[in-house]
């Protein structure tokens, strides 16, 4: 077993910093916060931001994990780079970058609610894992709460991984979490096949809402108590049990522990970075920031 990993960004958490300062200034400034290994999604892959971000991890030592690409369109007319159309720019980016590692970050919402059709495209993304291993590249695929959906009383999840060989697995474990699964339980169940790990916190933060008028209270406290009350929280400052899922997760194969916070509830990203970074550090993983 590795002595340590090493701790990163998930670059949607910064998506709106990219199209403001550039690709480049991004990494700089991750660098100047102790970040030194980012993953690459819901980042535009101009030519302008890939050599942003060539440039940038160069001079800045900063590792780029993994990128981000879909098998195919959602739907029609759907925009964005697609494995079965853009193979080969796809490649081409993740060579310029120095990254062995392609994720695709969710099951196509066309899929969702068929064991049939969830099985066809774990199929055809078991198949493109092959080709892209011929490139020296690995495929991963990122899960969310919808895979742990029972068939015949089996989680979609478990479908997925016991009918792929090549397909690898990015364990985010908020979502684990909210599908109702112990994370770090369900990390052992992937060992092997989890080089990539998402720190997400879960996190209950109940506003009761402040309603005048009483028709409408129920609504909107069941609005409320329902669906907002859970959180994605800063590393740390949630209720998962981060070092048992960390010290878990590297026991059972994973090199790149990546910091996602899908929402940060008026908190400039930076900051919830800097928030999470020092919870890491407290709890011992301070060299894990090093390269």
């Amino acid at each position: 077993m590795a002595e340590k990993g090493l701790i990163g960004v998930q670059m949607m958490m910064l998506k709106e910093k990219v199209a403001q300062d550039g690709a480049y200034a991004t990494f700089q400034k991750l660098a100047e916060l102790g970040y030194h290994c980012v993953e690459v999604s819901q980042i535009p892959m101009t030519a302008e931001n890939v050599a942003g971000m060539q440039k940038a991890s160069k001079e800045f030592g900063i590792k780029i994990a993994a990128c981000s690409a879909s098998l195919e369109p959602m739907g029609p007319n759907m925009p964005g780079e697609f494995l079965s159309s853009d193979f080969d720019k796809i490649v081409s980016d993740c060579k310029t970058l120095d990254c062995d590692m392609l994720r695709i970050g969710m099951l196509p919402m066309n899929c969702m609610g068929s064991r049939e059709k969830a099985l066809d495209f774990v199929k055809r993304a078991d198949e493109m894992a092959q080709r892209l291993g011929e490139h020296g590249i690995d495929l991963y695929y990122h899960n969310h709460h919808v895979e742990f959906v029972k068939y015949d009383g089996e989680y979609l999840m478990d479908i997925i991984r016991d009918n792929t060989q090549k397909l690898g697995f990015e364990l985010d474990v908020h979502w684990i979490q909210r599908g109702g699964e112990n994370p770090v339980r369900y990390i052992e169940k992937f060992a092997g096949r989890i080089r990539l790990l998402h720190l997400k916190d879960y996190r209950i933060a109940f506003n009761p809402p402040a309603v005048n008028d009483p028709k409408d209270f129920r609504e909107a406290f069941f609005k409320a108590f329902h669906v907002e009350a859970v959180q994605f929280a800063e590393v740390g400052e949630g209720n998962l049990p981060m070092k048992e899922i960390i010290d878990t997760g590297l026991r059972c194969g994973s090199e790149y522990f990546l910091i996602e916070q899908d929402q940060q509830y008026g908190r400039d990203p930076y900051d919830c970075l800097i928030t999470s970074r020092d919870n890491l550090i407290r709890l011992g993983y301070e060299s894990w920031f090093a390269l």
